[in-house]
This record gives structure tokens, C-alpha cells and sequence, in this order.
């Protein structure tokens, strides 16, 4: 067998190095840059931040996706402004759980190709999820969503226990927790009062539409509805109702989600976020929606 010399194998390496150089010359000079950058310098260099937004999702994220509008658009707007970067949205459809959001979105990315994207907005800060999710940090709340009864006060002037709803046409989200809440409460009690609509602010309209007399949805969605029909104001309340034997619903903050790794990121978004409220732009962000901003 013949043996290699030294000279052959420093050769042989050499020729393998050469073969190589075709494929890294072709490669873009940024690509190759980029292994060396942070997450946050990956960003900048990009001059983009991606931002996860759920599709149909009033008053936060609806509409065509080339033309989306809502609450969380418009914060993701002030967040790439903060940052000197130009907003790349992604929006997409809700999953099975808020797991299933977490690592398409914000960790690994859809089977399909989608995303993930630099950051997701409309995540419960809840600690529970946080744990579940250890690839994920969850930072910076900027609102607390609740439940609420909006309801026609000319019909029902007030709502303090589920018995007072007994004999009156509900609406409830399709899919959501309140509906879950409402339909389940006393083991079925007002089931088969309650309608089923697409989104929350739907069923807020139902109650503004004299469909309904009440509707137990979202702050947000009831404000949103409101701020559709003012003139319905007069006639409509929000109020606080207490299910599931008498504990007091307080609500849950929603945050941003950015990858764990990504520490350098999630430092500047919660600068950023930082410098949308102190401007007043936060305020001003709900207001333009009808919305009430909520301490998280």
C-alpha cells in the first residue's frame, strides 16, 4: 500500500481549500459578516424589524394584510420609529395555543417557512406560559386586556352576578375564553341564550345593534365597538361581572416575545417601548383607536 508522504497531505489540503474558494467568493459579503454580528447588529444591518402580528385580530391587528390596522400595527410602527428601522409585519393565523404561536413565531419558525419574525406582539405576560416556554422571554407589557359585560342598559340597567343574565340573548366570541366562561357558567345556565360571532368587537356590535342585550367580551373589543357607533354610548354600559365562584376576574397584561437568545434585542425593544410611553405616543396610540390605556 503505498503511503502518503507530508508533502502529499499538505498538498491534498491545499487543493481542498482551493476547491472551496469558488463557493465563499460567491457567497455575499454580508452573509459571511453577519456570523459576527449580535442579534441586535443583525437587525440593524437588515435595517428592518420584523414584527408578528395576528391576522384578525380587532382592534389590535385586521384587515387586508397589505393594508393591516389596529392598535398593535400602530405600536409596532412606533417601535421600528424608535429603533431607525422600517416595519416588516408579519401577520398570521392563531394556532392551537399560544405555544404553538411562541415557536412559530418567535423561536423556530413554521414548518411552511414563515417567520420567525424579531419579535411578537399580543403575548400574555403570564408566568405560567413563560415557564412553558423557556426559548422565549417575555418583556415590556404595554396593556392589560380583561373581560367585561357590555350590555343595553334600556334592557338590563345592571349586571353584578351571571343570574342576572337568565332569559336574555348574549353574544360571545367564537373560540374564546368568554365564551368558554359564559356558555359553561352553572353548568350550562345561559347556553343556549348566547350567539356565536366571528370576532369580540362583532359581538360587542350585536349588543349595539339591538341584537343582543349583552355581550361578554374584551375591553378592547367593547371599546372598539363603541368607538364604531358612538351614538350607542347612551344606551350601553361596560361593566364587571363575576363568574366562576366569585373570583374576581383582574385580567392579564399583554407583553412582546422575543427569542431567549436574543438578549440584546429584548434590551432595545424595552428601550423603545420605554420611549413610546414616556412620550405620550402610547396615550396617544389608543386614543386613535377608542381604546383606554390600562396599566399592565
Amino acid at each position: 500500500m503505498h503511503e502518503t508522504s507530508p508533502n502529499d497531505r499538505r498538498g491534498l489540503r491545499r487543493r481542498q481549500a482551493m476547491a472551496l474558494l469558488p463557493i465563499t467568493l460567491a457567497m455575499p459579503w454580508s452573509a459571511i459578516a453577519q456570523t459576527d454580528l449580535s442579534d441586535l447588529e443583525r437587525v440593524r444591518a437588515s435595517g428592518t424589524l420584523k414584527v408578528a402580528v395576528y391576522k384578525d385580530n380587532a382592534p389590535f391587528s385586521s384587515g387586508p394584510v397589505a393594508d393591516m390596522k389596529g392598535l398593535d400595527v400602530s405600536l409596532a410602527e412606533a417601535l421600528a420609529r424608535q429603533m431607525n428601522l422600517k416595519l416588516s409585519l408579519l401577520p398570521f393565523d392563531a394556532g392551537e395555543n399560544m405555544n404553538d404561536d411562541l415557536r412559530n413565531m418567535v423561536w423556530r419558525g413554521h414548518y411552511l417557512g414563515y417567520g420567525p419574525a424579531d419579535v411578537m406582539l399580543q403575548v400574555p405576560a403570564d408566568r405560567y406560559l413563560a415557564n412553558a416556554n423557556p426559548q422565549v422571554t417575555i418583556l415590556a407589557p404595554y396593556m392589560r386586556q380583561s373581560n367585561v359585560l357590555l350590555h343595553d342598559t334600556r334592557r338590563l340597567a345592571d349586571a353584578a352576578a351571571p343570574e342576572d343574565l337568565k332569559g336574555l340573548p348574549l353574544a360571545a366570541e367564537k373560540g374564546s375564553g368568554a365564551a368558554s366562561v359564559l356558555m359553561g357558567y352553572g353548568g350550562g345556565l345561559l347556553r343556549n341564550q348566547v350567539a356565536i360571532f366571528d370576532s369580540g368587537v362583532e359581538a360587542a356590535s350585536a349588543v349595539l345593534d339591538g341584537r343582543a342585550v349583552a355581550a361578554f367580551v374584551t375591553r378592547a373589543q367593547a371599546e372598539a365597538a363603541l368607538a364604531r357607533q358612538p351614538d350607542a354610548a347612551a344606551r350601553a354600559r361596560i361593566s364587571k361581572i363575576t363568574f366562576n365562584n366569585g373570583i374576581v376576574d383582574n385580567g392579564w397584561p399583554v407583553a412582546l416575545a422575543v427569542k431567549s437568545s436574543n438578549k440584546n434585542l429584548g434590551a432595545a425593544l424595552e428601550g423603545a417601548m420605554k420611549s413610546v410611553r414616556e412620550s405620550g405616543e402610547m396615550l396617544a396610540i389608543f386614543k386613535q383607536h377608542g381604546l383606554t390605556l390600562t396599566a399592565p
